[in-house]
């Protein structure tokens, strides 16, 4: 079952995939965006499609220009918006909190705040806009952008390509029961879901 569908993903339009991934990307890195377009679940099941090295480095490239730019585009916003922005139904409604903890941090921490919430769901959405609402100088932000789009999508297409091929070799194996592939992927999911909002709770509550 599971591959049945990686295999209906992989007969798509190579370069439909990169342009769904790139999208996804931008809008996860985009103020507001990430909160429907979940771009962290996009690349793991975008990753499950890739299976060379250079599907890989096409994908990786894409991605990481697509978050840069939206990374980008937060960060010109929230530097002409400035404190309105935390007035919006949209912050108010999902992450007021934390878009306050978050331009606390980026004005003490700087460069080494962005890379952190990079990684951080929520944080990861609400961050670039409250980094030019901080005004942290672009000097400090791009290369932080930079390196942490760079990991941050080559680590969610990795897991993408490593569970792809992990549940074809498992179905090849057990034959009948493929829906217990389903069932430990899905698990999987679930366990870095929990502990990527643990953690996230955790590094609130320390910078809080």
């Amino acid at each position: 079952m599971f591959t049945e569908v990686l295999d209906w993903l992989r007969d798509l339009p190579p370069a439909g995939l990169i342009a769904a991934a790139g999208l996804l990307v931008f809008g996860e890195c985009t103020l507001g965006l990430g909160f429907i377009a979940p771009g962290e679940t996009g690349l793991f099941i975008l990753g499950t499609t890739v299976d060379s090295v250079p599907e890989f480095l096409v994908m990786w490239v894409v991605t990481t220009v697509c978050a840069i730019a939206g990374d980008s585009v937060g960060y010109a916003i929230g530097w002409k918006l400035g404190p309105k922005l935390r007035q919006t139904k949209l912050v108010r409604k999902h992450g007021a909190n934390g878009w306050d903890r978050t331009t606390d941090v980026l004005r003490r921490r700087g460069a080494w705040a962005v890379l952190i919430a990079i990684f951080l769901p929520v944080l990861r959405t609400l961050m670039p806009a409250a980094a030019g609402t901080a005004k942290l100088s672009l000097r400090k932000f791009l290369p932080a952008v930079v390196l942490g789009a760079a990991a941050w999508c080559a680590l969610h297409i990795g897991i993408g390509v490593a569970a792809g091929e992990a549940a074809r070799q498992i179905e090849r194996a057990v034959g009948a029961g493929s829906w217990i592939v389903l069932g430990v992927v899905a698990l999987a999911v679930v366990v870095v879901i929990v502990v990527r909002r643990r953690r996230a709770k955790t590094a609130d509550d320390v910078t809080s």
